[in-house]
């Protein structure tokens, strides 16, 4: 195939995946909505409706759409794109007059075809990591079911916590195993996330001791991340690598403190403890690391280029910097007025920064394609500190990008998506993934070249501005 055919090609897959990106889009923006109610500030849609499923519709509906559809991409072919398009329709349906049981079922069914694909992936090359990610998805059925159940979204958030974080920290470790692991390294992790499933299905027979474990479990998978991490070791460099390395740092900091959060008080369902939790989580968190793959994520998914721009950091900063005004001021000293303009901020930073991620990616697309140039002529992309391939892809001719070598391109599978290799890369919010192996170095500015075979992001997905489902008391 010529590289303008295979340009043509790899366009045409992207086309078709954008609907099931749009549907996790609107999810966002729903949510964002939402998350104005919730704060009392003034909203462009005003809905009773809204604000009850805002946590939902964010969780499952946004990243959950994100998670599962990186790992369709990866994993090729159409069948698999079936776990997206149900979660995402389900996230779109919570918005509409329909009854609350389809939405509902249908989100149960998403998540379990997520659960399916994980199974695919541990046939082609079981892995500590897939194991980990596979009991996030886990976690986000038996949420799903227990929902549909009618269980409220305060007594199963440790089950849409333990989604998210069990997704991106598999991810992590993939990525960390490029590094020196020693031996006691990789079993030491799975007693981490045993320990967290462990909490986690406590809670729902007896809340206090299982918040407590499961608070106990995040602060000890955190100290593991940021030992085993490689982007400790990219804070000295620049572009990419850096805002990559510094947003996922930032990410363990909050996850640790939503760990110590639940160590000191317990169960939480309400009030500014519960809303301390859910944002430091989902959005400190898991936010953070979206914004730190989505350079990853779009081009893995839409085949369109993402070259890291200073306003993506900006929109970073004030996510982070708003956050702490929410959450240490207005939560913790429990100031309203901080709490309000803390979570305007928040929202703002999440708009920011899809704008920003936007704009950038058309701005070089047309770049690209004004100046194609020939495939051999074009510059080598290396990994970043967020690059991961995917752990059901094994590439035995992938070269170490350690030493300069970069990958060569997989060949098409019977069945994928047409301009899309078997394994191509994939998201935050997560996905299973095995390291990209790369010295982490800025892409090329406007560079369209598709990514490292099996290339991923951690996920994501996900959240935004607020995952409580009842209203904050008042103040």
């Amino acid at each position: 195939m010529t590289p303008v055919a295979g340009r043509a090609a790899a366009r045409r897959a992207g086309a078709r995946r954008a609907p099931l990106l749009m549907a996790a889009g609107l999810c966002l923006l729903a949510g964002l909505d939402a998350a104005l109610q919730l704060l009392g500030l003034p909203a462009p849609v005003t809905s009773e409706r809204l604000p009850a499923v805002h946590g939902v519709l964010l969780v499952l509906g946004f990243a959950g759409t994100l998670v599962a559809l990186e790992r369709a991409v990866a994993l090729g072919g159409r069948l698999p794109f079936l776990a997206p398009a149900l979660l995402g329709t389900g996230g779109l349906l919570l918005l509409t007059p329909v009854g609350p049981v389809v939405p509902r079922l249908l989100l149960v069914a998403g998540s379990a075809a997520l659960v399916a694909l994980y199974l695919r992936f541990w046939q082609r090359q079981p892995s500590a990591a897939l194991l980990a990610q596979g009991a996030g998805a886990v976690a986000a059925l038996g949420a799903a079911l227990l929902w549909l159940g009618g269980l409220d979204v305060p007594r199963m958030l440790p089950w849409l916590v333990a989604f998210l974080v069990l997704t991106i920290a598999g991810e992590r470790l993939e990525l960390a195993r490029v590094g020196a692991l020693t031996p006691a390294a990789e079993p030491t992790f799975l007693a981490c996330v045993a320990a967290v499933l462990t909490g986690v299905v406590t809670t729902l027979m007896w809340p206090a001791p299982g918040t407590l474990l499961l608070g106990a479990a995040l602060l000890a998978l955190v100290a593991w991340l940021v030992v085993h991490d490689v982007a400790r070791r990219l804070l000295r460099a620049t572009g990419l690598p850096r805002f990559t390395a510094a947003c996922l740092l930032a990410g363990y900091a909050w996850l640790g403190l939503a760990g110590i959060l639940w160590l000191l008080d317990g169960p939480v369902t309400e009030g500014t403890g519960y809303d301390a939790v859910v944002h430091c989580v989902f959005l400190g968190f898991v936010m953070s690391m979206i914004m730190a793959h989505a350079p990853v994520i779009l081009p893995a998914v839409l085949r369109r280029p993402l070259p890291y721009h200073p306003g993506l950091a900006v929109a970073a900063w004030l996510l982070h910097l708003s956050l702490a005004v929410r959450v240490l001021i207005g939560d913790l000293r429990d100031v309203r007025g901080a709490w309000q303009l803390g979570g305007a901020l928040n929202i703002a930073a999440v708009l920011l920064f899809v704008l920003t991620a936007a704009a950038t990616s058309v701005a070089a697309t047309r770049h690209t394609v004004r100046t194609p140039g020939p495939a051999s002529t074009r510059p080598t992309r290396t990994a970043s500190a967020g690059e991961s391939a995917s752990v059901g892809e094994p590439a035995p001719a992938e070269q170490s990008a350690f030493a300069g070598e970069p990958a060569p391109a997989a060949a098409p599978t019977p069945g994928s998506d047409a301009g899309a290799p078997a394994g191509s890369p994939s998201p935050a919010p997560g996905g299973a993934s095995a390291p990209a192996r790369g010295a982490a170095s800025e892409p090329a500015s406007g560079e369209a070249s598709a990514p490292t075979r099996g290339e991923t992001a951690a996920p994501a997905p996900a959240s935004s501005a607020s995952v409580s489902d009842t209203p904050r008391n008042p103040r």
